[in-house]
């Protein structure tokens, strides 16, 4: 059997449907209409959304890490996360918060906070539906209950997570963040309102207002798909603002690839060669900002 087709219009139909409609029998209805028929739209399905089943590239049993789930104050209730460190730590490491896109803390997540403790931090990839019980199996639920979170509180816990960090017994007191997608568009409100963040790292993440970049005390490395129009038409702006501001600021667009091009467990728009690269210039960047 042949392998199907997946087109940049049915990648555009789904990056529509998981960020701005939620409507999934609308986006089932125009990827049958790509794909021809309702069985071929049943099998491409799948290749567009994650694989859970994929997740793990580091094991959570892994003996060079160790892995907990925590849970620790966050502006106003408790928070949740998966905190990760090196097993052979003998002093103090930087800190880094690893920042779940819109399906909430997942494998995937957990495994990219277990890569960022195998470069050398304390990692804590923190769930930002802890004040809603945490995040569901279900991930459109998921999707439902992050676009409900009322923006303000949720950059609060993750000033509050910065706090919890720079107090931590196995930290330096530096503290980074890395964010994917809803992920990274927090990463660039949290620069914005904690001006105890030395580093952050945001992929393919919305912008924050213009004037609000004065306020950004943290360098900062933006990561951005080519092919992901969405996001992009706010980085001209930004660019602006940060360079009128002084900023530290590097941005890297990679051509023809799409928005969450890191998840490499989305078989239609994961992009090992632009995901590599990017990763290490992330490890990079942090290990410099965070020394």
């Amino acid at each position: 059997m042949n392998e199907p087709v997946i087109t940049q219009a049915m990648i555009d139909a789904y990056d529509e449907y998981t960020h701005l409609t939620l409507d999934r029998r609308r986006f089932m209805e125009t990827l049958t209409a790509l794909a021809g028929s309702a069985a071929a739209a049943a099998a491409i399905a799948p290749m567009l959304a994650a694989n859970s089943a994929k997740a793990e590239m580091i094991a959570d049993t892994d003996g060079r890490i160790k892995g907990e789930d925590i849970t620790y104050p966050g502006a106003d209730g408790e928070m949740k996360g998966y905190l990760v460190r090196p097993a052979d730590a003998s002093g103090k490491l930087p800190t880094v918060i690893v920042i779940h896109e819109n399906r909430g803390l997942n494998p995937h997540i957990r495994d990219v906070a277990r890569r960022m403790a195998l470069e050398g931090f304390v990692a804590l990839a923190p769930d930002f539906l802890s004040p809603d019980g945490g995040t569901p199996s279900d991930e459109d639920k998921a999707r439902e209950m992050i676009g409900a979170l009322d923006a303000g509180a949720t950059s609060e816990n993750a000033v509050a997570t910065v706090t919890f960090l720079k107090g931590h017994e196995g930290s330096t007191g530096n503290v980074g963040a890395i964010g994917f997608c809803w992920g990274g568009g927090l990463v660039n409100r949290l620069a914005v309102n904690a001006p105890d963040l030395k580093a952050g790292v945001a992929y393919y993440g919305a912008q924050p207002k213009a004037e609000d970049v004065p306020k950004i005390k943290a360098a900062m490395l933006l990561h951005y798909a080519g092919l992901d129009e969405r996001i992009n038409a706010g980085i001209e702006d930004y660019r602006k603002a940060l360079a009128a501001n002084g900023k530290d600021a590097t941005i890297y667009v990679y051509d023809g690839v799409n928005h969450a091009f890191n998840n490499d467990t989305s078989a239609a728009r994961y992009d090992k060669a632009a995901a590599d690269l990017a990763w290490g210039r992330t490890v990079e960047f942090l290990k410099a900002k965070l020394a």
